[in-house]
């Protein structure tokens, strides 16, 4: 397993919890169907997952770790979504039967795990014949902002070195196609699609998190503790989320590759 970069930080879960299937996994919503048995790995803070209950049979929801699942566990229990269960997993060695899931899916999974082909097997493994794998990641090469603060492009250096340090791989939207082939995949459908912020309340959100994300996180610690900037250098990068978030000409684009594979 990759080190998990992010961590689970209020500033991380700002981001996390805004997230549902209309913004972030539109490319499977048609395959959706009321009977189907669904496994969501990584379901983070839950949000995706209780999207995902309220349109098919049942849910397993999984995470790295009993506190990550927690989190999805209590959201679970809040809204009254009985039809999921939890389980800890490794990705890589899942503890599923062969052929148990109608679909499988991994949302911004596949960038922090440490073999994505062979997390691509596993859940080819656990998924039936003719079912679906359906798999979304960032790129984070790709981002696109305005205007052009050098600050930012001193964050995004650093948060790829410490992600690739961490044994995960930022860029991955790009990738997932060459990963499903090479996991035994033939019948692949690629496609992308983004967020794009720009409204003011969009970019006091994003620059939000971010500014107080780059100081306060797992990441931030990171940073400081492996001597990749220092404590000065993040609050200066914090300051520039700020200004960008208060431009009035402020626009913020995430390229998101898409998978999906029938078994």
């Amino acid at each position: 397993m990759a080190i998990y970069t992010h961590g689970h930080h209020d500033s991380v879960l700002r981001s996390h919890r805004n997230r549902t299937i209309d913004n972030s996994a539109a490319y499977l919503a048609e395959h959706l169907t009321a009977d189907a048995r669904l496994l969501d790995v990584g379901a983070g803070p839950g949000t995706i997952t209780v999207d995902f209950a309220s349109r098919v049979a049942h849910v397993t929801a999984t995470e790295i770790s009993d506190e990550a699942l927690r989190l999805s566990q209590a959201l679970a229990a809040e809204q009254g979504a009985a039809n999921i269960d939890f389980s800890v997993e490794d990705v890589h060695a899942l503890s599923f039967a062969d052929d148990g899931f109608d679909i499988v899916h991994a949302h911004q999974v596949l960038q922090h795990v440490g073999d994505p082909v062979q997390a691509l097997r596993e859940v080819r493994r656990v998924t039936r014949p003719g079912g679906l794998v359906a798999v979304r990641d960032a790129d984070y090469a790709g981002f696109i902002w305005y205007p052009l603060l050098p600050e930012l492009d001193e964050w995004l250096r650093l948060y790829r070195e410490a992600a690739r340090a961490n044994g995960g791989e930022p860029d991955a939207g790009r990738r997932l196609l060459g990963w499903a082939r090479a996991a035994g995949f033939t019948d692949v459908t690629a496609t992308a699609s983004v967020w794009c912020y720009t409204t003011p309340e969009e970019r006091d959100w994003w620059g939000g998190l971010w500014a107080d994300r780059v100081v306060e996180s797992a990441l931030a610690r990171q940073l400081t503790a492996s001597g990749m900037a220092t404590d000065a250098d993040l609050q200066r990068l914090s300051d520039a989320w700020r200004a960008w978030a208060a431009d009035g000409d402020g626009w913020f684009l995430i390229p998101h590759g898409e998978i999906l594979c029938r078994a």
